[in-house]
């Protein structure tokens, strides 16, 4: 696979890079803070970390949002990066609405990804919440790689006002999460977004972060074809393919809903 590691300079430039953009995001909008949500996922964690270094700790507050599929391990080392950063932070049971959703429309009851969505959506909801209540912006925790194939939900974890590490791939953002102090038990998680029960990133993306990570870098944001990708990756064609599909499907949900052009 292809190396996309960084030099420790360019970790030093990447982290600077970073901290200035939170900080110019949350100046520009003329706001009090930050609000994010804490997964006890890397992206959330090393999310957390920028924007303490960028913000201060008593500028950053974080949401633990757990539902009745969150594992507690997970919950747990939400609340320890949390504490760990000495930031405020709020524990909001995500279940009671999505069941008040539920009952709303009771046709969506064992669709597993539509409620594994809304699960999504009313944490953007309550992000909005407090960070409305606070005069603070949402920070995104989605990273380069992810955002590329669409795993994401729309109107959920895509509604940030700002992606902070959403220029690295999968694994600069665990090279990065190191270099700023991620203890390595969290930066060495498995990924899930545990929008439904023993889900995993990998398993449900259906290809490893690594060869994920090269195949956007070389074909989808680099230069070489799908069979020039397979052969330098040693990996099967329609891997590759797979993969730019699930990147052009999902362009909509990089992009700002259209509207019908003006007439003349």
């Amino acid at each position: 696979m292809l190396d996309l590691r960084f030099s420790e300079a360019e970790l030093e430039r990447r982290r600077d890079h970073i901290t200035d953009f939170v900080q110019s995001q949350v100046d520009a909008a003329g706001a009090d803070g930050a609000v994010l949500g804490l997964s006890g996922g890397i992206d959330s964690t090393l999310t957390a970390h920028l924007a303490v270094e960028a913000l201060g700790a008593e500028n950053v507050h974080g949401l633990v949002l757990p539902a009745r599929v969150s594992s507690e391990g997970n919950m747990s080392d939400a609340e320890r990066v949390a504490r760990d950063l000495e930031i405020s932070y709020d524990v909001i049971e995500v279940e009671p609405i999505v069941d008040a959703l539920l009952k709303a429309y009771p046709e969506a009851e064992g669709d597993r990804e539509a409620v594994g969505n809304a699960r999504a959506r009313v944490r953007a909801v309550l992000n909005y919440l407090v960070a409305n209540h606070e005069d603070r912006l949402v920070l995104g925790t989605g990273n380069r790689s992810e955002a590329a194939v669409g795993y994401f939900t729309k109107y959920g974890d895509g509604a940030v006002d700002c992606h902070p590490i959403g220029n690295l791939y999968k694994a600069q953002v665990r090279q990065l999460a190191r270099h700023v102090g991620v203890p390595e038990e969290l930066a060495a998680k498995t990924a899930t977004a545990e929008l439904w029960a023993d889900q995993t990133d990998e398993d449900e993306l259906g290809v490893s972060y690594e060869t994920l990570d090269s195949i956007l870098a070389t074909h989808v944001d680099g230069p070489l074809s799908v069979d020039a990708t397979a052969r330098l990756l040693e990996v099967e064609a329609e891997t590759v393919e797979t993969v730019r599909g699930m990147y052009e499907r999902s362009e909509h949900k990089r992009r700002v809903p259209p509207a019908p052009e003006p007439l003349d």
